[in-house]
């Protein structure tokens, strides 16, 4: 098998995975976890979104957990925007890299917006500006790139359009977010090793999501066709509100354990992450979709 030997892990389980939740975590516990996950090892971490509070109550408090938390020096905190409202916010609150997201799917982005996705990109310019010249690193995010429950497939062309359109405004790093849960192993080495080779120039991440358990077996795919960049969350939090059925993101602890049973480095502390993750479902309030938290380290089974 063709592993790198080593990967990054970007921790979104603060945004993407409590942003999923019903209860509002207090701004205190966001500031714990996070503080304990760059202690962790973790070389990103996704802190939150600046978007509207109405929309995401979950979310109304980043900007006061961005100015609380403890800096370590070289983890990248980043943040979800929508708009130039959640640019300027992130520049208010110390915020250094942002990320911008639009969907694959065409009858998605024209119900929700009345736009094409690359019609959707090519409003970003001011958002990609604004960013720049404050000294913020941005960078673009594409939703159900794999399948959609609108179309279904989706053509790779489309996709395609949508990272020249990130390009053509200053974007070079690009995350491919399996929010429909749709994507399968086969389909994300095509596309990936497609895409590696037709734009050399981006940075790729991959997020995935475990509706159909095989978010790990997307990400062994990944890394085959020479992707090292992928998301995940702590206990697997997550999904996606607006697909029926959507389940959390792939597991940290899993994929982090997974890694190391396979000889790939991450540079995490993968008894720190468990520990985080059994905080995390005491915060929450259930039980979250982590084997590794069920059945533990294959490592403790050696007598």
């Amino acid at each position: 098998m063709n592993l790198p030997k080593e990967v990054v892990i970007c921790e979104v389980g603060p945004r993407d995975g409590l942003q999923n939740e019903d209860k509002v975590i207090p701004v205190d516990e966001k500031v714990q976890l996070i503080n304990k996950l760059s202690d962790s090892g973790y070389q990103v971490i996704e802190v939150g979104s600046f978007v509207s509070p109405k929309a995401v109550p979950q979310m109304a408090s980043t900007d006061e957990v961005f100015s609380k938390i403890q800096i370590k020096q070289g983890v990248e905190y980043r943040a979800f925007v929508a708009n130039l409202k959640g640019v300027e916010r992130a520049i208010e609150c110390g915020c250094k890299k942002v990320k911008l997201n639009v969907s694959a799917s065409k009858k998605h982005n024209l119900a929700n917006l009345n736009m094409t996705p690359s019609e959707s990109v090519s409003k970003f310019k001011d958002c990609v500006d604004l960013a720049l010249s404050n000294g913020l690193e941005i960078s673009g995010s594409i939703s159900m790139p794999f399948g959609s429950p609108w179309e279904h497939k989706i053509p790779i062309n489309d996709v395609k359009d949508i990272v020249k359109a990130y390009l053509n405004v200053g974007i070079k790093e690009v995350s491919l977010s399996d929010a429909s849960g749709m994507a399968v192993p086969l389909q994300v080495y095509y596309m990936c090793t497609e895409f590696i080779k037709e734009f050399p120039q981006v940075k790729w991440i991959l997020h995935f999501h475990n509706t159909r358990g095989v978010g790990n077996a997307n990400i062994l795919a990944g890394m085959q066709a020479g992707v090292t960049w992928f998301d995940t969350s702590f206990g697997g939090l997550g999904g996606c509100p607006f697909v029926p059925g959507a389940e959390g993101n792939v597991v940290s602890e899993d994929v982090i354990h997974m890694l190391h049973e396979m000889g790939v480095e991450t540079a995490i502390d993968l008894d720190k992450v468990i520990s985080i993750a059994e905080r995390v479902s005491l915060i929450v309030g259930h039980s979250l979709p982590s084997y590794i938290l069920k059945a533990g380290k294959s490592s403790n089974l050696i007598r």
